[in-house]
């Protein structure tokens, strides 16, 4: 039998999870078999993979006609779908929450991405959904925006799991941290457990790499005369995610140095561990499995689609390569601001963090419009 190279990753203290969910891999049997036998151990959702995943779908029909004899509005309909998909979902990874000390096992979802940049409706719907699905093992979604660092220090204070998406910078990523840490701070203030709650914070990928090396082939396009300036821009295409993500590990490192993380560990605090997301590889001349094998390290996380867990289970080359070539990835991010490369990494991340937000509310509207549509058709006359 071939050797399933996700399963080589654990020992690098990388937990693998899936980014999607459907009913379909819960009724079938699917999810159950990744969990137990191809090591998958926690899984990630959004409003893009429900769309997907409910749209054109007959398999939700019956409980979309249970809500309509109900009498439940649209936005009532889509939760009952989603909430029951979660809780199955948790379930199933329930043993894994167990065995592994609520370290992984976890699902997540994601708080609507319309009230992304409302500090207190995104606090009043990660309580709710916490409460109404009713799983330990659930992680809520919430952007790592200016409005939504707030919510979750809350959150965290509350003793909600957080998944703190859509983070693009360094700078971002440690503001999340602090996030975290602050809520526990509050939460040890107020006299109350944290050795409980989990976090990560998720780091996106493949989009950085996506954007800059559109902006790289514009200026190739347009004419380069000099064969070292070309040079210069073709040693940062498809470099700068990784390198990226590199230098923000180490920036995890420090943080959890630091006195104020030591203190809350002493107290049973669990580390926020980095979540790699985005790990699917766009441009078809990179390595289809490059965010995975380039970032394997200990207390990370990579989220990933099924073809690119397909892709690694078959031709991963696993090893520990998080804290190789750092001083290089720090050197190709200085380098952009190179005047031959002339690329402004702030103002690449402000714009995916921009476009991030519409990507997910543009899937979530169009999904309840579907969802609006399918309760026309399913309506009795």
């Amino acid at each position: 039998m071939a050797t399933n190279h996700l399963l080589e990753i654990k020992q690098y203290g990388q937990s693998i999870w899936i980014d999607n969910l459907t009913r379909d891999i819960i009724q079938s049997g699917e999810l159950k078999e990744l969990v137990e036998n191809q090591g998958i151990s926690g899984i990630t959702s959004n409003p893009a993979i429900f769309e997907k995943a409910i749209a054109g779908n007959v398999i939700y029909d019956a409980d979309i006609e249970a809500g309509i004899r109900a009498g439940l509005p649209t936005a009532k309909i889509y939760e009952s779908l989603v909430f029951a998909d979660i809780r199955n979902a948790c379930d199933i990874l329930r043993p894994v929450y167990e065995a592994s000390n609520r370290l992984d096992g976890y699902v997540s979802l994601e708080v609507p991405p319309t009230i992304a940049q409302d500090t207190e409706a995104t606090i009043t719907e990660a309580r709710r959904y916490f409460q109404e699905i009713g799983r330990e093992n659930l992680m809520i979604k919430i952007p790592g925006t200016e409005s939504g660092l707030p919510a979750v220090e809350q959150a965290i204070a509350d003793g909600i799991n957080v998944n703190i998406t859509l983070l693009f910078s360094v700078e971002s990523y440690v503001n999340t941290a602090w996030a975290y840490i602050q809520g526990l701070e509050k939460r040890v203030a107020e006299g109350k457990d944290i050795s409980k709650i989990a976090s990560v914070a998720s780091f996106f990928l493949s989009r950085i790499d996506s954007n800059i090396d559109g902006k790289i082939d514009a200026k190739l396009k347009k004419g380069v005369d000099d064969i070292a300036v070309e040079a210069k821009l073709l040693a940062v295409k498809g470099k700068v995610a990784i390198a990226n993500a590199k230098i923000a590990y180490q920036e995890y490192k420090k943080i959890i140095r630091s006195e104020r993380w030591q203190a809350l560990a002493a107290k049973g605090a669990k580390v926020q561990r980095l979540l790699w997301a985005s790990t699917s590889t766009k441009d078809p001349n990179y390595r289809d499995v490059m965010y995975i094998e380039e970032l394997i390290g200990h207390d990370t996380v990579n989220t990933v689609p099924p073809a690119t867990i397909k892709a690694c289970a078959d031709h991963c080359n696993v090893g520990d390569r998080l804290e190789t070539d750092v001083d290089k990835a720090y050197t190709l991010i200085e380098n952009l601001k190179d005047p031959d490369i002339n690329i402004d990494l702030d103002a690449v991340m402000d714009e995916l963090l921009a476009e991030g937000i519409d990507k997910f509310i543009q899937p979530f509207q169009s999904l309840m419009n579907s969802l609006e549509e399918k309760i026309k058709v399913l309506s009795p006359v």
